[in-house]
C-alpha cells in the first residue's frame, strides 16, 4: 500500500473556499479503483491548514497522479494555498488497511 499524508496551508479566511474547491477532486479520487481511503481533516493548531490522509493499493497511485481529476484538483486548490504543501509518502509492503491501536484497546 502507498500511504500519503499531505498538509495544505490555506490562505487566511479562504478555508471554506478550499473545502468547496476540493469537493469534486475528493469524490473522483474516492471512486478510483485502488483507492483505500482519502480523508480530509482540519488542523486544531491552525484552522487554515488541512491534512489529507490517503492510501492506494500499490499499483493504483500512479494512475491517480496521472488522472485528469488530479490535475484539475491541483489547479483548483493552487490559488487558495499560502505555500507549497508538505508531504510524506511511503510504501508499506504487505499492508492494506489500518491496524488496531494496542495501547488503547476498547471493549
Amino acid at each position: 500500500m502507498i500511504f500519503i499524508v499531505v498538509k495544505f496551508p490555506v490562505l487566511p479566511g479562504r478555508a471554506d473556499e478550499f473545502v468547496e474547491a476540493v469537493a469534486d477532486f475528493t469524490a473522483a479520487t474516492r471512486a478510483e479503483e485502488g483507492n483505500l481511503w482519502f480523508e480530509w481533516s482540519r488542523s486544531l493548531a491552525d484552522p487554515d491548514e488541512f491534512v489529507l490522509v490517503e492510501a492506494f493499493a500499490d499499483d493504483a497511485a500512479e494512475a491517480h497522479v496521472g488522472s485528469a481529476h488530479f490535475a484539475a484538483g491541483l489547479a483548483a486548490m493552487r490559488p487558495l494555498l499560502r505555500e507549497t504543501p508538505r508531504i510524506i509518502s511511503q510504501s508499506l509492503p504487505g499492508k492494506d488497511g489500518w491496524d488496531r491501536m494496542g495501547e488503547l484497546e476498547i471493549g
